[in-house]
């Protein structure tokens, strides 16, 4: 199993393809697993590396793992990168881990060439999103408490997409996400922390491709809508059904295309 120690963790990583490096980046305590259909396309346009971060699926848990942030994910993102000499690289990322590569974009600009965010959270940017996300926390909390932390991702599916939403996910991604129910309370701790505002995202000048999904939750859309105000040079696609986004859909292949695409003309 393909790892790397960064940080004083070790992550799970792969890689597909070659070329111009596309780094992908997955949700709250989720996995690269999820993403595995996406990875071939993907591959025809760069260097895909994915990987599983920090406490979550084949990467290391450290023990106890109740506390993680944003910033510490963007490290090991960060870290991950300068060890495959992968820099700047394109970096798709969902739901949470938009808010990662935020910070990765803020905090090392030399390490990101574009970003695509797939109902990335904004928490800096939206009030009804931030008390929505901690709303969510708690919650989700009240869950572990009474039914243990397994339960927590099923929970966490339910809210987020609708009665029953869990139970259709294959029995392999359930198994996965719910072992990783400690990694999702610890990232969700997040909305404690300071977000970045709209002055912060306006100094994120490379390309952004924003993705709202139809059916998600009002929150996630505010939240999509108000990056795309901020962001000098960014623009956004609605896509049919829920939060859980293809990271390969047209939309997201077209803009990649595009600007690894010019890089290769070159």
């Amino acid at each position: 199993m393909p790892d790397a120690d960064v940080n004083g963790v070790r992550l799970y990583y792969e890689e597909h393809g070659e070329g111009a490096p596309i780094l992908c980046m997955h949700g709250g305590g989720s996995t690269a697993l999820m993403w595995e259909e996406a990875f071939e396309e993907l591959a025809r346009l760069g260097r895909v590396i994915a990987y599983d971060r920090r406490g979550c699926t084949r990467s290391e848990r450290p023990d106890p793992y109740e506390h993680t942030t944003v910033a510490e994910q963007a490290d090991d993102a960060a870290a991950l990168l300068d060890a495959f000499a992968a820099t700047p690289a394109l970096v798709i990322a969902r739901s949470y881990g938009g808010a990662v590569a935020v910070d990765l974009a803020l905090r090392y600009p030399d390490r990101v060439r574009a970003l695509v965010l797939l109902e990335g959270d904004a928490l800096g940017l939206s009030p009804a999103g931030l008390e929505w996300t901690k709303e969510l926390r708690d919650r989700l909390r009240e869950v572990a408490a009474r039914e243990g932390v397994d339960a927590v991702y099923g929970a966490l599916i339910e809210e987020v997409m609708g009665e029953g939403a869990w139970d259709a996910f294959p029995e392999d991604a359930r198994r996965v996400l719910t072992d990783n129910g400690p990694a999702l309370l610890a990232e969700l701790d997040y909305v404690d922390e300071e977000m970045p505002d709209a002055a912060a995202f306006a100094t994120i000048d490379v390309p952004v491709l924003l993705v709202a999904a139809s059916d998600s939750p009002p929150p996630q859309r505010e939240m999509t809508e108000a990056m795309a105000d901020a962001l000098p040079n960014s623009r956004t696609a609605l896509v049919a059904g829920g939060h859980m986004i293809d990271p390969a859909t047209p939309e997201v292949i077209a803009f990649v295309d595009e600007v690894l695409g010019a890089g290769r003309r070159a």
